[in-house]
């Protein structure tokens, strides 16, 4: 990309800074690559010879830094660390003697964890002698600069991506963009595995003999949807039944797929405990939340015949809720009876019965066909054009004339045998959709930059998880992706497109853990307050925030505090905030105080607490592995966990934590979890605000392992911001590995630090972000399934 040739000479520079990872000032050199490496103003040389110069060169740097690791770091180790760090002690399995020496520098993961652990104060543990900060600061500093400086020596290494095949969610979508149809037939297929936290990691994605069986149906059933073959689907029955709850709000809601515009009947069924008896009550049914009917029920404790409602929906998921009234009156002398004796117990769709039909062309009918869309204008000519298009468009890069024959001859077999265009055209669309060049996002092997088409397939998948859409072939078919300017131009028009939201549900979904609210399920006992409507309350709260951090390319920063928030009636209601009315949600400005940024979001503290009581082990530890990039090492398998049985829970939660924690084993692994932890237990295990747990008062205050204290959650949040370096790196991190769909390695760590770097001088901007990981080495570049380096 962006590249400058200099004669004859054969010697070129990358344009493009964030692709020059190996200028390095100190040694005056600034070095770039073709194919491997070219060095600015020295005719281009062969992969090994330049091997062999970056080699000397390191040599040459490399020994001279013995003096100061024996004048720094070696005094340190001895007089602070060694004591519990040797061969008899060895403390978290780690003998600090054996690196004593300058040679142990190569070992880098190992001195990177020394180094994280000397900043935030998790070493030397609680109890040790502590080092002063200027003596701590001045050896985090030099191993900070000489692991930088020996990166800069070594070649870089875009890494390995594995041939990636689309998942469930990313199916979907390119479905919905490639023939317009509203249709998830991956919902069907089973449950993608994850790694590093995302489900997109191509070495996790395997092809197993179920799923290619779930791949030839849905290709069967896409290929009738979009052309219209299909006629009205046989009636079934689905019911969506609440999980009956003394104490349940009288609410239910779900998302139900409609699977064709179609007759359909929808019934909601209500009910009440047998010692109660109710006069007549309101039943509201709400469709994609607006009044689809109001009816009047009476609960004696039988469940009645439900309110049914019959229409025509359009094809594609929607919402169906049923709603009773608070206002209904109560036969009993105990107002507050009629709220926890009425329940929504189902809903329940029948149908398709009759198929609309306007006499307009099937939903995919102009995706797929290229010419003339009535019936009488599709001939040979046309059918080839089509098929060129669709699997141009599928596969996402320009396809050869005998790809375009062999798909022509499913179309040719089909009207052999007396079949219409139409189905002809569904045999083609059935084999370009179970092609390993639409299930799998494939790039030509070898060590070099993507091509215009690969990188605009990483970049759609990155920002929309779907595929390029017009504009952006069109760009990348001229050959104009790859410079910088267009490139950029092109990220901040796709970061505007409502497909961006993509990032929210896919991206933040899965970096803050949100997506496990679906599955989660409070104790209805401790929380009778949560139900469906409050669930769906919370996701939508923090998906809202994120969607708007991207699309007013605001502050990274307002996920750690922010003044305001998007609330409704019903969360603002959770959250104790008066003046928000209705279902609808809008943004909401809050008052100073302790909530503010997705800490304290109600879908995070939930999804980081247990069914019955929050858990400061659980919440710290999402602050550290989320938020700060530092997941704590795993619990040793001897040691008891927190008891949950009543005979125990005797004192405060921090009491018993306290006691919990006098096991030296578990000591220093909590010393700054459980700090964080405390914090945030003024919120309760859905998020509410509480001063009080089980009679006791919250005790929020702290003491980080650095000696930085706070009095509560609002305190908290100020450290978590001083120290913004820390989860700028961390966001860069998990954002990198997201958009790679690999995990990191230790050759990745100087593009994270560039990123973050830029991060910081870009004020925190989220465009700033994604433009720097979409300019970087590992995303414009990959390495060759045999080669070692770039």
């Amino acid at each position: 990309m962006g590249e400058q040739n200099a004669g004859s000479g054969g010697f070129r520079r990358l344009v493009n800074p964030a692709l020059n990872p190996l200028a390095d000032v100190s040694l005056g050199l600034d070095l770039g690559y073709h194919e491997g490496i070219a060095i600015l103003g020295v005719p281009m040389l062969g992969n090994h010879s330049i091997a062999v110069i970056v080699a000397s060169l390191a040599a040459t740097a490399l020994h001279a830094q013995a003096p100061g690791f024996d004048a720094t770091v070696r005094p340190f180790l001895t007089k602070n660390c060694i004591a519990c760090h040797n061969a008899s002690v060895k403390s978290g399995e780690l003998n600090l003697v054996e690196y004593r020496h300058p040679a142990t520098l190569e070992r880098r993961v190992v001195w990177e964890s020394i180094v994280h652990k000397l900043k935030t104060g998790e070493m030397p543990p609680k109890g040790a002698p502590r080092p002063k900060q200027h003596d701590i600061d001045t050896v985090a500093a030099w191993l900070d600069d000489e692991l930088d400086r020996r990166e800069r020596l070594t070649p870089p290494d875009p890494g390995r991506v594995t041939a990636r095949r689309l998942n469930r969610t990313e199916y979907n979508n390119t479905i919905r963009d490639l023939l317009g149809v509203a249709f998830r037939p991956a919902d069907d297929f089973p449950a993608d595995d994850a790694g590093y936290g995302f489900d997109n990691i191509g070495d996790v994605l395997s092809l197993s003999p179920v799923l290619m069986e779930k791949y030839l149906a849905a290709a069967e059933r896409i290929a009738r949807k979009a052309l219209g073959l299909e006629g009205t689907l046989k009636p079934t029955v689905e019911r969506h039944k609440a999980e009956y709850r003394p104490h349940s709000p009288a609410f239910l809601r779900a998302r139900h797929y409609f699977p064709q515009t179609a007759e359909y009947e929808i019934r909601v069924g209500a009910g009440g405990q047998k010692e109660r008896r109710f006069v007549p009550v309101s039943l509201e049914v709400l469709f994609d939340g607006r009044q689809a009917g109001l009816f009047s029920i009476e609960l004696d404790g039988e469940y009645r015949k439900p309110a049914v409602l019959r229409m025509t929906v359009p094809e594609g998921e929607h919402v169906i809720a049923g709603r009773l009234e608070s206002t209904s009156a109560f036969d009993g002398t105990d107002p507050k009876d009629r709220q926890q004796n009425m329940v929504v117990d189902h809903i329940e769709v029948r149908g398709p019965f009759a198929a609309a039909s306007s006499g307009a062309l099937p939903p995919g009918y102009r995706e797929v066909f290229a010419c003339e869309h009535d019936r009488a204008g599709h001939n040979a000519q046309c059918i080839r054009a089509s098929t060129a298009r669709l699997a141009r468009r599928a596969w996402r890069r320009p396809v050869t004339g005998a790809e375009v024959d062999r798909l022509m001859r499913f179309a040719e077999m089909a009207q052999a045998e007396g079949e219409s265009h139409e189905q002809g055209m569904a045999q083609v669309l059935k084999a370009v959709l179970v092609s390993p060049n639409f299930l799998f996002r494939i790039e030509r092997d070898g060590t070099r930059n993507l091509e215009a088409h690969e990188l605009a397939t990483r970049l759609s998948y990155f920002l929309w998880r779907s595929m390029p859409d017009q504009e952006l072939s069109r760009v990348a078919d001229e050959g104009r992706l790859v410079e910088p300017g267009v490139l950029d131009a092109q990220v901040k028009r796709m970061l505007a497109d409502r497909r961006a939201s993509a990032l929210a549900e896919d991206f933040a979904g899965q970096w803050l853990q949100i997506r496990n609210l679906t599955e989660w399920k409070p104790d209805p006992e401790k929380f009778p307050g949560f139900d469906e409507e409050l669930r769906d309350s919370m996701y939508r709260e923090t998906t809202l925030f994120f969607e708007n951090v991207v699309r007013e390319d605001r502050s990274v920063l307002e996920f750690l505090d922010a003044p305001y928030t998007f609330l409704n009636e019903r969360l603002a209601a959770h959250y104790g905030l008066p003046g928000v009315e209705g279902d609808q949600f809008r943004i909401v400005k809050l008052p100073t105080g302790d909530r503010g940024g997705v800490l304290t979001h109600a879908s995070v503290l939930t999804v980081s607490s247990y069914p019955t009581r929050t858990s400061p082990v659980m919440r710290g530890k999402w602050v550290l592995e989320t938020l700060l990039g530092a997941p704590p090492p795993p619990p040793p398998a001897n040691v008891p966990a927190l008891e949950e049985g009543e005979s125990q829970l005797i004192g405060t939660l921090r009491q018993r934590m306290e006691k919990h924690r006098s096991n030296a084993v578990c000591s220093s692994c909590h010393a700054r979890m459980d700090a964080i932890g405390f914090g945030l237990e003024n919120y309760d295990a859905i998020g509410g605000w509480r001063l009080n747990d089980g009679g006791h008062a919250i005790e929020p205050a702290g003491t980080l392992p650095n000696g930085r204290s706070f009095a509560g959650p609002a305190e908290l949040k100020k450290i978590l911001l001083d120290g913004r370096d820390e989860f700028a790196y961390a966001l860069s991190e998990k954002m990198l590995t997201y958009a790679l769909g690999r995990g990191l390695e230790a050759y990745d760590r100087r593009t994270l630090k560039s990123i973050a770097a830029r991060l910081k001088a870009g004020n925190y901007k989220f465009s700033t972000l994604i433009l720097e990981i979409v300019n970087s080495l590992p995303f414009q570049r990959r390495r060759a399934e045999r080669t070692g380096t770039a």
